[in-house]
């Protein structure tokens, strides 16, 4: 399985290669793909909650503007909610091709709500998926990049400099550890010790059907 060897360096070259082509967030959005092989899809939805993380990034840092109209930052608001969205879904892609990849679900069933487990007898349960794993080193990437701008700065002083790089360090290694952790999940996996599960997020507030606070609005409306 090539396409997950020393996967976690893979992904931080991704997660960085396009945060330096875009100059920073958000990132350039994927094109779609019609590819149905699993190392291309893969890929595809890696870089795709990349952008959506990315996206996130430049909507909350507006959304702290202060000299702005109250509309304007409720349009911040909206799009946050729609690109966390996105970034869950594109996680549980991940997840689902790397679970059929590994051989832990049956293909057919990966995307469903209730797929069928593949999983070796006496392999543990690890808490945390491959795919949330790869959405907190999309994270941390745009972490590093922030932090790596503070050291570079002009218009402050070297104190400033000197203890942004002190988190920059700091940062570093907590992405390294990252993607270590990643490599070991899916070292195990592969050797029947572990495996992960695809959590659905069920984002309730964003679902009309179940935000009681949109139920009770479209009530109104249609009373």
């Amino acid at each position: 399985m090539s396409m997950l060897h020393q996967l976690g360096e893979q992904v931080s070259r991704l997660h960085d290669t396009t945060l330096n082509a875009a100059g920073g967030p958000p990132v350039a959005q994927p094109a779609a793909t019609s590819d149905t092989d699993r190392t291309a899809q893969l890929w595809h939805w890696i870089h795709t909650n990349h952008f959506f993380n990315s996206s996130l990034w430049a909507e909350e840092d507006l959304a702290r503007r202060t000299t702005v109209s109250a509309e304007e930052i409720a349009q911040n608001k909206r799009a946050i909610d729609k690109f966390n969205q996105a970034r869950n879904d594109a996680t549980e892609r991940v997840d689902e091709i790397l679970l059929t990849e590994l051989g832990l679900v049956d293909a057919a069933s990966a995307q469903t709500d209730a797929p069928v487990s593949k999983v070796p007898a006496g392999a543990r349960l690890n808490s945390e998926t491959a795919g949330s794993i790869i959405d907190r080193m999309s994270i941390m990437a745009l972490k590093i990049h922030a932090m790596r701008a503070q050291t570079q700065r002009t218009d402050v002083d070297q104190a400033h400099r000197d203890s942004s790089q002190v988190k920059l360090d700091k940062l570093l290694q907590q992405r390294a550890d990252l993607g270590q952790c990643l490599d070991e999940l899916i070292a195990d996996t592969q050797a029947g010790k572990a495996y992960f599960k695809v959590y659905r997020q069920f984002k309730m507030y964003n679902d009309p059907r179940f935000n009681p606070a949109l139920v009770a609005e479209r009530a109104k409306q249609q009373g």
